[in-house]
């Protein structure tokens, strides 16, 4: 099975002060492509610096950092924008979209930036938000969306690039229990389209949708286990077309 995702003995050490804080001490795995992983451990162990250098968001301290054959761990911030944009689609527990911004105009933005032509980013934007069931709100904006359809819309831009890689962080943090369960389906679908999705969770049963677990505790590892009893709240035969 071929690795999307390969790290080898990942540091990352933050000076505050005259304080040295060793937020990952040794990360070593692999994650293969259209694996479906959680990402577990209590507030300080670390899951949230990881995440933060899966998604090129950070660089690590020390250790290798291979993405779909590249080592990112050296590259310069410019490089890791780049790297950013083609390979990871990215949701959080907070959506962060532009208020002033329409649901399609929110999706169509990470196409902006490859320079891709308004209509075509505006054709594919309303392609991945019918895909997601938000065919009828495209001219809404955030705040006239409930808020399972803002996580809809913020999952419509991580998929509006054709990422490898879908890393959520909390995705269902804000929302009731039956919306969460409406969210969890559509990473089910995205995974069984063909993307590698990674979610970042403290959520038990929100972990349990995933195929693997990792737990992380003081900045190791503490287990990395394959999930034999996976939740499924999706119909396993429809699948979502992202390719």
């Amino acid at each position: 099975m071929d690795s999307i995702i390969s790290v080898s003995e990942l540091k990352k050490t933050y000076i505050m002060g005259t304080t040295q804080v060793h937020a990952l001490k040794s990360i070593t795995l692999d994650i293969h492509k259209n694996e479906y992983v959680a990402l577990m451990g209590p507030s300080g162990s670390g899951k949230s610096t990881l995440m933060n250098l899966l998604g090129c968001l950070d660089t690590p301290s020390a250790g290798d950092y291979i993405l779909n054959g590249t080592n990112v761990s050296t590259m310069t911030d410019g490089a890791l924008a780049e790297v950013r944009n083609k390979e990871i689609g990215f949701v959080f527990q907070t959506f962060n979209l532009l208020p002033r911004l329409t649901a399609l105009e929110n999706v169509a933005l990470p196409l902006v930036y490859g320079g891709v032509s308004k209509s075509a980013r505006l054709d594919r934007a309303r392609d991945v938000l019918t895909q997601v069931g938000l065919g009828d709100r495209v001219d809404h904006k955030p705040n006239e969306l409930s808020g399972g359809q803002r996580q809809r819309v913020a999952i419509a831009r991580a998929l509006v690039n054709d990422p490898s890689i879908i890393l959520a962080d909390e995705p269902t943090g804000n929302l009731d229990t039956k919306t969460s369960i409406e969210i969890m389906e559509i990473f089910e679908k995205i995974q069984s389209g063909g993307n590698t999705v990674i979610l970042v969770t403290h959520e038990p049963d929100i972990a349990d949708h995933a195929h693997r677990i990792i737990r992380l505790r003081d900045g190791l590892v503490e287990s990395d286990k394959k999930n034999e009893n996976v939740v499924r709240a999706a119909d396993p035969t429809h699948r979502y077309n992202i390719k």
